[in-house]
């Protein structure tokens, strides 16, 4: 075999090995081998958690109908977001939020880089730590997309992942409130976690207003199916020291 060759093997052997934990982003996976890590919880709960803020021109308003429901949420906030809106980040937790890391930005990480993935995670776990005031507990990677790098990466900052087992598909042009309940609808059953965006930063424009105006209809679900809905930390998740399955 020629050097050129061996070395196209390692690499790609080397990346195969990188993206392996990936596999979790499919539902299938999620759903049966590894529930948890999936956000499967206690089965009189849903949780409701937010992606991409916290934006100051959408993430006051969910704050505001959060209150009108009477419901909390954990929102997994982007450090770039967070560095430039610090202020959002004390009145989450002042209205009794909850925060968790969504990365500093919001990139796939598909090319291995262990430096990297420990640099990024640590930097936002400290800007989410001092700006918010609270550390945090939960990581869930931009697409859902969590790598080898960034699982190791996790467990050094002392992060546990956690992925979602319903989506509203809020972030598309075309998402209206009624759309994205018909697509969580299915999923609104006890024990689920419930991924929306607080901001437009990674989606269409104003695609966020489709997420804010379906929260009624998802805090009426869940009444009448007499679930609680509320954040990642009362979810019952958290059985074991590093709950991965």
């Amino acid at each position: 075999m020629g050097a050129g060759r061996a070395a196209l093997l390692a690499a790609t052997s080397a990346e195969a090995v990188h993206l392996a934990p990936a596999a979790v982003r499919l539902a299938p996976v999620r759903g049966l081998l590894l529930r948890r890590l999936a956000g499967h919880g206690a089965a009189g709960h849903v949780a409701l958690t937010f992606d991409d803020g916290p934006d100051p021109a959408s993430t006051p308003l969910f704050l505001d109908r959060l209150d009108e429901l009477g419901a909390t949420a954990t929102f997994f906030l982007l450090g770039s977001m967070l560095e430039q809106w610090p202020s959002l980040g004390r009145e989450l937790t002042a209205r009794g939020h909850e925060v968790a890391v969504h990365g500093w930005y919001h990139d796939p990480q598909w090319w291995p880089s262990p430096a990297r993935d420990a640099r990024e995670l640590r930097r936002t776990v400290e800007a989410v730590t001092e700006l918010c005031g609270r550390r945090p507990l939960w990581y869930r990677p931009p697409y859902g997309v969590l790598t080898t790098g960034l699982l190791l990466a996790a467990r050094q900052v002392e992060l546990r992942p956690v992925l979602w087992t319903a989506w509203g598909r809020d972030w598309t042009a075309a998402a209206t409130p009624a759309s994205v309940y018909r697509t969580l609808r299915p999923g609104l059953h006890g024990g689920a976690t419930v991924l929306l965006h607080d901001s437009d930063c990674t989606s269409a424009p104003g695609s966020w207003r489709s997420a804010l105006d379906a929260l009624p209809l998802v805090a009426e679900r869940c009444s009448r199916l007499g679930l609680e809905l509320g954040p990642l930390r009362e979810h019952g998740l958290i059985k074991r020291h590093y709950p991965y399955d």
